[in-house]
């Protein structure tokens, strides 16, 4: 039985992401820095192999603590998924410098830490996959996102890079970029005030969000031993980034 190891795993994509790398008989590590307990045990009682451990991915020594217990409980990782990560949409000379300071922690060094660890005991079994959840605003640039844009630029180019560096050594390390979704990230920006159903819906050729299993799907077909790909950036959004169309023309093809 594989080990996954699966970040912000209390909610949305990374508990759906959860389900269906156990469904496919992988033993899943939940981590998240909200409790855990219950989710665990809702995956548990359908019959999945998981285990759970609560603490900040961007905290170097929690990563070590985790890595180590990992390599003790079950051989060391097979999988990683790195999910974790925060919102923040604020005009740029509004944002302070603790709060890019909090993103970038969170959000490309937390994936920097746990590749660095599960990616050793990966490199010492001669194989493993790492698959990072980056987004459109690693791929285009988002009005009043300039710190949650500039921190998936930084990991999509962090995955390029452990791909050519890793890849020879059995390691591939891929990236999804989602468009919108509709989790509890999505709630919070939308009550916000920052944009509504509409500008999204009317912004993606296949007219809808994305759902969470959506971008698990993707996830899974990346983190399986049988894709040979590696260093891709996968976008799973309905075709946001493909349309260059405006919005009348888009919405009179429909």
């Amino acid at each position: 039985m594989k080990t996954a190891i699966v970040t912000g795993a209390a909610q949305g994509v990374g508990l759906v992401t959860a389900r269906l790398l156990g469904q496919k008989g992988h033993h899943v590590v939940l981590t998240d820095v909200q409790p855990l307990a219950d989710q665990a045990a809702a995956l548990s009682s359908e019959g999945l192999s998981v285990s759970h451990v609560s603490g900040d991915v961007s905290s170097e020594s929690f990563v070590a603590d985790l890595a180590a217990k990992v390599a003790a409980d079950h051989g060391g990782a097979d999988i990683l998924i790195n999910n974790a990560g925060i919102s923040l949409i604020c005009p740029a000379e509004e944002t302070s410098f603790d709060q890019w300071q909090r993103v970038m922690a969170i959000n490309l060094a937390g994936p920097f830490l746990l590749s660095k660890a599960f990616g050793l005991q990966m490199l010492a079994k001669g194989k493993g996959s790492i698959v990072n959840i980056a987004s459109i605003a690693g791929l285009r640039g988002v009005i009043h996102r300039t710190a949650y844009n500039a921190s998936k630029h930084g990991l999509i180019g962090m995955t390029r890079t452990l791909a050519a560096e890793w890849g020879g050594r059995g390691v591939r390390v891929n990236a999804v970029c989602p468009g919108w979704i509709k989790t509890e990230m999505d709630v919070a920006d939308q009550g916000s005030g920052a944009y509504g159903d509409e500008d999204i819906i009317n912004r993606v050729p296949m007219a809808r969000f994305a759902k969470p299993e959506d971008v698990a799907a993707a996830i899974a077909f990346l983190a399986d031993d049988g894709a040979f790909v590696n260093g891709v950036t996968l976008p799973v959004d309905g075709g946001w980034t493909a349309d260059a169309s405006w919005d009348a023309l888009r919405l009179k093809a429909r």
